[in-house]
């Protein structure tokens, strides 16, 4: 009888087997029973067991937005987007063709240097960052099979039965089993900037984001009271995880480098204008056209700030050093520039 039971417990567990286990939207789950929540996942007001939480946890993945780690190529590839040392690649490749050996090679020294300061400087930001991401350490307490137990908040898989106190993180997408005067300050999805009240009752279908109140979202943090929770979503399947992998997808670019962009784009013209005129006005005096063509090339080269990337390189891997000294990590050089310009603001100015 007792394994006859246990037989037909696996087989109506939607975890069961080694496919991926199906989800349950955290707004469909808010206008659920939370015991119908609990049988559609498969678990219990107790909890799984180690052996159960462990087997989700190979198929659904750890509970991480992203994994940090170094990625060398990545920031190499963030150094040659640059537009300045694009232009004056270009000017490199037509130097060498103009046969002025010298100044391709002046060039290629400056651009090497360049790109190697700046990936330098970053890849040793980012192997410190991954040095911290490998100290800093998120617990939370869950239920196994019956008895409350300490984990990392990266091996929460859904069906885990979690805890909540006052000033705690929320770790992952919950359906609310349990609270006591719970509120939660839910500004990092939301913007509002008082804290919502949390309930196990179900909600009307349809409700937005900001009226699931029978649900904590991961990344809300606990202003008042206790409460325990089923998990319906992990990682980026969770609604903060959905906006932290969108904003990581693209980084955006800063005022400093959209003036660079600026800039780059105005020498081009200038210099295409230049050549332009100037191949215009030699065959308008009959000289010869690749005499002509060869001196407008040479303009357009010499207009070229060669050293200006070298500069902008040195100068920013300079305040990273003085940033460092005041325990600083600067992940981007080019940010660098935006809170220099953040500390400029910081005094607080009277209102006239």
């Amino acid at each position: 009888m007792t394994t006859r039971s246990a037989t037909a417990s696996r087989e109506g567990d939607p975890f069961s087997g080694d496919s991926r286990p199906p989800e349950i939207p955290v707004a469909e789950a808010a206008g659920l029973a939370a015991e119908h929540v609990l049988e559609r996942l498969g678990s219990a007001a107790a909890g799984l067991t180690t052996e159960e939480a462990g087997r989700r946890l190979s198929l659904v993945g750890p509970n991480a937005v992203r994994t940090h780690r170094a990625q060398p190529l990545r920031i190499l590839v963030l150094q040659l987007r640059s537009p300045v040392l694009i232009l004056l690649a270009v000017t490199a490749t037509i130097s060498f063709f103009l046969g002025q050996r010298t100044d391709t090679v002046v060039i290629g020294v400056i651009l090497v240097a360049s790109i190697g300061l700046g990936f330098v400087n970053e890849y040793r930001a980012e192997r410190a960052t991954d040095a911290l991401h490998s100290q800093v350490t998120h617990r939370t307490v869950v239920m196994r099979a019956g008895r409350p137990v300490e984990v990392d908040v990266t091996t929460l898989v859904p069906g885990d039965v979690v805890r909540l106190g006052l000033g705690e993180v929320v770790p992952a997408d919950l359906r609310l089993l349990s609270t006591v005067g719970l509120e939660c300050d839910e500004s990092v999805l939301t913007g509002e900037s008082l804290p919502a009240d949390k309930a196990v009752a179900a909600v009307a279908p349809g409700s937005g984001l900001g009226d699931l109140t029978s649900c904590a979202f991961m990344g809300t943090i606990v202003q008042a009271g206790s409460g325990t929770g089923v998990v319906v979503a992990t990682g980026a399947d969770a609604e903060f995880g959905r906006i932290a992998v969108g904003l990581g997808e693209r980084q955006p670019e800063t005022d400093f480098q959209a003036g660079l962009r600026r800039f780059s784009v105005l020498l081009l013209q200038v210099a295409v204008a230049l050549t332009s005129l100037i191949l215009v006005a030699n065959l308008v005096l009959n000289r010869p056209l690749i005499e002509s063509l060869l001196f407008s090339l040479a303009i357009a080269v010499g207009i070229t700030p060669q050293l200006l990337p070298a500069v902008v390189s040195t100068g920013l891997a300079a305040g990273s050093r003085q940033l460092a000294k005041r325990k600083v990590l600067v992940k981007r050089l080019v940010c660098i520039e935006a809170s220099a310009t953040w500390t400029s603001w910081s005094p607080t100015r009277r209102a006239r």
